[in-house]
């Protein structure tokens, strides 16, 4: 008879396998809701459930040791996490992910180093080389995840430049720098031992994520967030591998592998190579300019009052979001005054362009906090073909992604990137500050358009006196 101890080892792996593959199908699943703005909050809950399935599973482990550390790790994890949550603004949306990015990569770097130092402490355990490997990419990938991640949250949140930051013979040094990991990896792996090439591993990875990112200017920031998002879940994979947990190895690479198709999307978005937003420096921010002649050029400045007679008025109205909603924080009430015109029979849409704001699907997170139908939002292959036939196209700090010279002007910088066409509408009403330019510290042309209005000011303060006005009309 096969011994009590051995049945019940055998029935809690085989408890723990099933529970990782029901965790497994809720992370695909949630995964297949998110992708819809309609479905997403049903994606996160069916993700958080087989996270927690997959948690729960996992401290059933005969390895576990002390479930004290444990505990209090969840319970620290447990509170930090809600407070962000729900403290964070919508318009730190992007400097969280980051950060979140960053303690993904973390996570798995410190779960590579613990695997290292205990097999480096234990001569008599044989390393096999698909460990050593497994224990050096998670480290790697992790600590690139890491600091690069810190260096995004730093240029999103102003407390570094956002300006692409070079200088000479940047690209030879990386070159280099890369070198140097790859044969200190090399080393590691063969040998498995020397912490002091340990140690100069980890500080050339570290080193290696902050100039891979540091290059990278404002313009490109979605781009940055969604590749980040990338490296931690292969970090995630990575260390699966180190832990031999399948769940881990799974969520690590769906992860991993939409946050690579999510980048080209954006890329595409922008049509632009992956490789010439991590290397070709784009993307600055510009000085405020003031209203007014710019050149032999002028702008038609206008007052809330002509616009709510203009919208009022209006069969068709096409909202243009952009970063300047987020920073006024005005979602609410630009929800308050397209419901305004909606009683007055205006059909109005929400123009959602891929690469608006400074992560992807900013804008969808943002205008679903004010409860926007999501009927109304549409992505820009959709609504494109609309704005010929919109009588307003209203536009709330928004400024790259609606560049006319994208499609126009060779020489421009944005030449070739799929944009919003807002100039085709037969009226355009801009809200924004001043005439400073976009992340990519360029002109827009659509600004100097004779059918082309300026509304100066701070997006929710001029929102609110639309508010105010429409029903007065």
């Amino acid at each position: 008879m096969t011994p009590q101890p051995a049945l019940e080892g055998a029935l809690r792996a085989d408890l723990i396998a099933i529970a990782y593959l029901i965790a497994s199908v809720l992370f695909i699943l949630g995964l297949k809701f998110l992708s819809s703005p309609r479905t997403a909050r049903r994606g996160n809950r069916l993700a958080a459930t087989g996270m927690l399935i997959a948690v729960l599973a996992t401290l059933l482990d005969r390895n576990i040791i002390s479930f004290q550390w444990i505990a209090v790790g969840l319970v620290i994890g447990a509170i930090a996490g809600a407070s962000m949550a729900l403290a964070v603004r919508m318009t730190a949306m992007p400097q969280m992910v980051a950060l979140l990015n960053g303690f993904g990569g973390a996570a798995s770097a410190l779960v590579a180093t613990a695997e290292f130092f205990r097999l480096e402490m234990h001569p008599d355990l044989t390393v096999t080389t698909d460990v050593a490997v497994s224990v050096m990419l998670a480290l790697l990938i992790g600590a690139i995840t890491f600091s690069g991640s810190i260096v995004a949250f730093g240029k999103l949140q102003e407390v570094i430049t956002g300006r692409a930051v070079t200088f000479p013979f940047q690209k030879t040094f990386n070159a280099l720098l890369f070198l140097a990991v790859l044969a200190s990896m090399v080393y590691l792996v063969i040998s498995f031992e020397h912490e002091w090439v340990f140690l100069v591993f980890v500080g050339l990875a570290l080193l290696l994520g902050v100039l891979l990112v540091i290059p990278i200017g404002g313009a490109d920031m979605p781009v940055v967030i969604s590749l980040l998002n990338s490296y931690s879940g292969m970090a995630g994979a990575a260390a699966g591998f180190v832990l031999r947990n399948n769940a881990l190895i799974i969520s690590g690479a769906l992860v991993g592998a939409s946050g690579i198709i999510l980048t080209q999307i954006m890329c595409r978005a922008m049509n632009r190579s992956l490789t010439n937003v991590l290397f070709g420096a784009f993307g600055a921010q510009a000085g405020a300019a003031v209203a007014g002649p710019v050149g032999d050029r002028t702008v038609r400045s206008v007052q809330p009052e002509d616009v709510a007679v203009m919208l009022a008025f209006a069969r068709s109205v096409i909202i243009v979001p952009g970063y300047g909603l987020a920073v006024a924080q005005a979602q609410h009430t630009v929800r308050e005054l397209a419901s305004l015109l909606e009683k007055k029979g205006v059909d109005v849409k929400y123009a959602i362009h891929p690469v608006a704001g400074r992560m992807p699907g900013h804008m969808n997170v943002l205008l679903a906090e004010a409860d926007v139908p999501y009927t109304q939002l549409f992505e820009m292959d959709q609504i494109n073909r609309e704005f010929e036939r919109a009588d307003v196209a209203l536009v709330v700090g928004a400024n790259d992604v609606t560049n006319p010279a994208a499609r126009s002007d060779p020489s421009s910088p944005l030449y070739g990137m799929p944009i919003l066409n807002v100039d085709q509408a037969k009226n355009v009403v801009v809200i924004k500050r001043s005439m400073a330019a976009g992340f990519a510290g360029i002109d827009n042309p659509l600004y100097y358009l004779e059918r082309t209005a300026m509304l100066f000011g701070d997006a929710k303060k001029m929102l609110n006196a639309l508010v105010t006005e429409v029903p007065n009309v």
